[in-house]
């Protein structure tokens, strides 16, 4: 080994053993206080700040950065079709067709908060992300159907937010070592 070459340690401080980074399948989402039934697919939580460009009068030959508005991308939610109508009971709080004019949109409640569970391989929480102020543009009730395929029917919802964080109340979970 090289001289003055550190070799990292584990970045898990509750268990130091852990070298591994959670895996992406295990999850839950969670809105209006319960756990949303079925969902298979949460798409990345994305989040840019667009460049703020200045110069000083003074100085004509460089300019300056600095962060400006956030942006946070939309975020998509699938599951298989199912009977369960919440996905297309929330999709009609942002459009319901037939319900006249100036009532097409309830602005009582068209958003939502949603929280994002990541649960590690024994099953435990361990890390939450809070979603604000969510509502769906888009809603697919039917994929493309076909005689020919042999997959489940899938919805979507594609949701607009006005920004999330990690939940830091939610603490890593104790990792026990039994051994065999």
């Amino acid at each position: 080994m090289a001289a003055g070459l550190i070799l990292s340690v584990s970045q898990f401080p509750v268990n130091p053993q852990h070298f591994d980074p959670y895996k992406n399948f295990r999850f839950r989402v969670k809105w209006d206080g319960r756990h949303v039934a079925g969902v298979s697919m949460v798409s990345a939580l994305e989040r840019s700040t667009e460049v703020v460009e200045h110069r000083e009068g003074g100085d004509p030959s460089t300019g300056r950065n600095r962060p400006g508005r956030a942006k946070f991308e939309a975020i998509s939610l699938e599951r298989g079709v199912t009977y369960d109508t919440e996905f297309e009971q929330w999709a009609s709080k942002a459009w319901s067709f037939g319900s006249g004019p100036g009532s097409e949109v309830s602005l009582e409640d068209f958003r939502k908060d949603l929280i994002l569970e990541v649960y590690n391989e024994a099953g435990r929480l361990a890390i939450a992300y809070r979603l604000y102020r969510c509502w769906v543009s888009e809603y697919r009730a039917l994929p493309d159907l076909d005689t020919n395929a042999n997959a489940v029917a899938i919805q979507n919802l594609k949701l607009e937010n006005e920004g999330w964080e990690r939940d830091c109340d939610v603490s890593e979970p104790f990792e026990s070592t039994i051994r065999l």
